[in-house]
Formats: C-alpha cells, sequence, structure tokens
C-alpha cells in the first residue's frame, strides 16, 4: 500500500515542500495505522519548515503536530481502538500524510458531534493552553489573566479554560478586525496591541495587578505587562509569533536582530518581586507519554467548546495554506482536509 506525504529534503524554505508517495507499512504491535482525514496547521509547521525549531529534523522532514482520521488497522496490543473508529493523533512531526502509524498512547476517540476538521484542530492548541495555564501557570478562582494574541487557537482556550475558573481575561490582539470573530467567547476585556495599548490596560487594572501572564509574542511587550504582574504572579511562555515570517525562506538578519533585542530577565529581580517565567514547548511533553495521556483526558472531562475552525484548504493547497497562516490575519484554525 502507497500513502502521500509531503516531505521537505532540507529545511530553508516553505516553497521546497514537496508530495511524494511512499510505502505504507504496517502497523508494529502497538500502533493504530490511520487513513487522515484532517491536518491541523500550527507555528511549529512553519518554524520547522525554515529551519528554525530545534527539535525537528533538519533533513526529509515530514512536518505536522496533529491530525484527525478512521482507524484502518491496528497491532496485536491495541484493545481500545479498531478499525472504523474516527480518532485525533498528535505526533512527533509526520502528520502532513494521507496515512500515518502511531502509537495507541498517542490517539483519542473524537467526540461524536464533531467533523474531522475540529477533530484536528483541538489537541495541540488546547493541550497547550490547558498545560500552560493550569499545569504551570496554577491558576486559581477569580485571578486576572492577561492572555496575548486571544483570538488564535490556543488564546480561545486559554479564555476557555481562565474562564471555568470564573478569572477576569484581557484579551489583545493584533488588528481591531479580529474582534469580531470573538465577541461571543466571553472575554472581558479585548485590546488591541496599538500604541495605546499599555495606558488601555492600565486603565483596566487601574489599582490592581496581573495574576497571570499568558505569553506567546516574546516581543516587546513583554517587559511592561511582566511589570504588571502581582506578587507571586506568573509569567508562562509557549510561544515566540514575533520570530515568525511572512516570507517562504527565514529573514536572517530581521530573526537576529529579534533574537539579540529578546526581553530578558533579572533573575535577583525574580527573587525580589517574588514573581516567575516558566516556559515549555509541546514537543517535551509528547516525550512523556503517560503524562500526556493523563492530560488529554483531564482536557476532554472539562467538555471544552468545539474549536473554532476558520478555513479549510484541500491537501493539495497545502503551501497556499501554510503562507495564510503566516499571514498573521488568521483567527481560529487553518485546517487541511482530504477528501
Amino acid at each position: 500500500m502507497e500513502r502521500s506525504v509531503y516531505k521537505i529534503n532540507k529545511v530553508g524554505s516553505i516553497n521546497n515542500l514537496k508530495i511524494v508517495k511512499e510505502t505504507f507499512k504496517n502497523p508494529t504491535e502497538d500502533e493504530v495505522s490511520i487513513q487522515v482525514k484532517a491536518i491541523g496547521l500550527n507555528f511549529a509547521d512553519v518554524f520547522s519548515l525554515q529551519g528554525l525549531y530545534q527539535a525537528a529534523p533538519r533533513n526529509n522532514l515530514v512536518p505536522g503536530l496533529e491530525f484527525s482520521g478512521i482507524v484502518i488497522n491496528k497491532g496485536k496490543n491495541v484493545l481500545d481502538f479498531n478499525p472504523g473508529d474516527k480518532v485525533i493523533g498528535i505526533t512527533k512531526f509526520g502528520a502532513y500524510a494521507t496515512h500515518i502509524n502511531l502509537n495507541k498512547k498517542y490517539l483519542i476517540k473524537i467526540p461524536e458531534d464533531w467533523t474531522f476538521e475540529e477533530g484536528a484542530s483541538f489537541v495541540v492548541q488546547a493541550l497547550t493552553a490547558y498545560y500552560a495555564i493550569k499545569e504551570l501557570g496554577n491558576i486559581k478562582n477569580n485571578q486576572i489573566v492577561l492572555i496575548h494574541s486571544i483570538a488564535g487557537g490556543v488564546g480561545i482556550y486559554l479564555n476557555r479554560i481562565a474562564k471555568k475558573f470564573n478569572c477576569t481575561t484581557i484579551g489583545t490582539v493584533g488588528n481591531q478586525n479580529k474582534i469580531e470573530h470573538i465577541k461571543d467567547e466571553n472575554i472581558n476585556y479585548i485590546l488591541v496591541r496599538d500604541n495605546d495599548f499599555l495606558s488601555n490596560l492600565k486603565k483596566i487594572l487601574e489599582n490592581k495587578k496581573l495574576d497571570l501572564l499568558m505569553e506567546s509574542l516574546t516581543g516587546k511587550y513583554f517587559r511592561p505587562t511582566f511589570e504588571m504582574l502581582a506578587p507571586q504572579g506568573r509569567a508562562v511562555v509557549y510561544g515566540a509569533s514575533n520570530f515568525a515570517t511572512q516570507t517562504s525562506h527565514p529573514n536572517y538578519f530581521q530573526l537576529a536582530y529579534r533574537y539579540f533585542t529578546r526581553p530578558k530577565v533579572d533573575i535577583l529581580k525574580l527573587i525580589e518581586q517574588n514573581k516567575s517565567v516558566m516556559g515549555f514547548n509541546l514537543i517535551w511533553l509528547y516525550e512523556n507519554a503517560d503524562s500526556l495521556k493523563i492530560l488529554l483526558d483531564e482536557l476532554i472531562a472539562l467538555n471544552l467548546k468545539k474549536p473554532y475552525v476558520s478555513k479549510v484548504y484541500d491537501f493539495n493547497q497545502m503551501t497556499k495554506a501554510i503562507k495564510h497562516f503566516q499571514s498573521g490575519k488568521t483567527f481560529g484554525k487553518i485546517v487541511v482536509k482530504i477528501e
């Protein structure tokens, strides 16, 4: 049996991503074979294609961290899944494919009322949000939470989880156009990151302080918002969209400037101010399969709303989908489907 995959022989430019045919092997005793129906796009895909993601292979890379599909075969040790089951999978790269073999630990069943596109939009963003705000942020009831890029997939789920704890949420967006798409998300305040952003944030807070700062930008707003954290406040860094580009290959001079001007934290000040800065990436969590499974079960038990899918592309439009995702004009999730 053959499968089609998007592969890049040497990372560096998105334009070098090509479809190739290769043999699809039978699953091992702990694996499940899935016919992929939808693939979710993430910043890690872009960074890995451009050679900016340290955890990704630099040669013969098949990108992609999440997908949904139908079980077509399974190994002898697999008891929880059977052919015909609709599943969601999380991978350490390799999701840009029509068929995938994956260890059973990295699969969950799609909720009955979800589409494949919704299934492919859930795990990476919701799990990133959940681990960031609960495990690292140690969120408590009635806190004040600042969420950058709240119109993105992770931002939407950060807000939804925070609302489970009755928190006051302040979300930021890059432009006014995104606000319309998240008006029903029960966000207390939405601020555009413009010249008035910091003064508007101070007006909202009045004499109060932030309890949690959910940071995905790693740019010029980190330091001033970090200063607004209360004692015992936590800044959780789970992304670096400030380093994202809108071109096929990286602008190394621009990236170098952003790298050398990135915000830095004085560890002695952390002691003095009683604040914390924590960071993580999902690849680390993938390496801890048992912990990952526990977190997934907890996440499903929260009964959060379906993911918001803003645009769906066909499998043969992968490069176009990635470039749209890069534009910075998206909200919710961009998905590629396979008929």
